[in-house]
């Protein structure tokens, strides 16, 4: 999820920092094992145990608005990827962990595997991407593998858990039609919390009545759920040593696959020959064009409730365009 002004919110960035530099200042490397247990002596414990390796030294990386990311080199060698919060719900790193298993269930593209959820200090550590900076990103292959994980479906339109978007809860039990989930589980609690915090205008209360009554009829043609990243904007994608696309920050569930390629129009930062390479893969049903407004309204209708109401007059927007 897109924090404004900012390129990151999860420490999901791609120009990471090298070993021994935290905030710019370089930790000497004979002080970098007593480094890392002044940082945190207990993460510095907590992933020992859990991976049977020392943490030699955790060094910051960029983006971690929400939640601290660490580069953390191990003793037995290993480089991992460390995203650690004492504000965390007890539940959501492991909900990640579980997106990050459920799409690559699918076998079709890459996200980064899932080495430990640690309860205490709360942290997920997962193998670290090292970024492609001098290779050519593969958009082609993007938009042909993002078709192929929407081809590999998914039981339900939802999920059989909770999960997060930033820090919002997401309920995501299964509904009959795909309608019915985006008004019950997607529109309306977004807009309920929207109203709670005081950022819902009249003109949003008039929209979302209007268009939860005419859903069915906005939705597009019936088609199984797929199985959706949720979560989809450019921040959320890396690109490997060999310009390999790697997924990573989910918020999965079963849905509508015009999901995510809503989202990734909407803050841009994909290329036209992903989408050009995913419409011959896996081809749109009619009217897709006038149905991105409608997908959109999610991660709008999320930006509200987390940003506040700077994006009252983007949600108002798309509800004039989708009725």
């Amino acid at each position: 999820m897109r924090a404004p002004a900012r390129s990151s919110r999860h420490g999901s960035e791609r120009a990471w920092a090298e070993p021994g530099v935290h905030d710019g200042a370089r930790v000497p490397g004979s002080h970098l094992a007593r480094y890392a247990a002044l940082v945190d002596p207990d993460l510095s414990r907590a992933m020992s145990d859990a991976l049977g390796a020392r943490a030699l030294s955790l060094s910051s990386v960029p983006g971690g608005d929400v939640h601290r990311a660490l580069r953390a080199e191990l003793s037995d060698g290993r480089t991992v990827f460390v995203k650690t919060s004492a504000r965390a719900p007890a539940d959501l790193f492991d909900a990640e962990a579980h997106g990050l298993s459920w799409l690559e269930e699918a076998g079709v593209l890459r996200t980064p595997r899932v080495l430990a959820v640690l309860e205490s200090p709360p942290a997920l550590v997962l193998e670290w991407i090292e970024p492609g900076s001098r290779a050519t990103p593969q958009h082609e292959s993007l938009g042909r593998q993002l078709a192929a994980l929407h081809r590999s479906a998914a039981p339900a339109f939802g999920l059989d858990r909770c999960n997060y978007v930033a820090s919002i809860r997401m309920e995501n039990a299964p509904r009959a039609d795909w309608a019915t989930f985006y008004s019950e589980a997607r529109i309306l609690p977004l807009f309920e919390l929207a109203v709670r915090r005081g950022d819902a205008s009249p003109a949003m209360r008039r929209g979302i009545e209007a268009l939860v009554r005419a859903m069915p009829e906005r939705v597009g043609p019936s088609e199984p759920p797929a199985r959706l990243h949720g979560d989809l904007w450019g921040g959320n994608l890396l690109w490997d040593a060999a310009g390999e696309p790697v997924l990573i920050d989910p918020a999965v569930f079963g849905g509508h696959r015009e999901i995510d390629l809503a989202m990734m129009r909407l803050f841009g930062g994909f290329s036209q020959r992903t989408f050009a390479a995913y419409e011959e893969a896996h081809p749109l049903a009619p009217g897709h064009e006038e149905r991105v407004a409608l997908y959109q309204l999610l991660p709008l209708l999320a930006h509200v409730v987390l940003f506040g109401g700077s994006y009252v007059a983007s949600v108002e927007r798309a509800l004039s365009e989708v009725l």
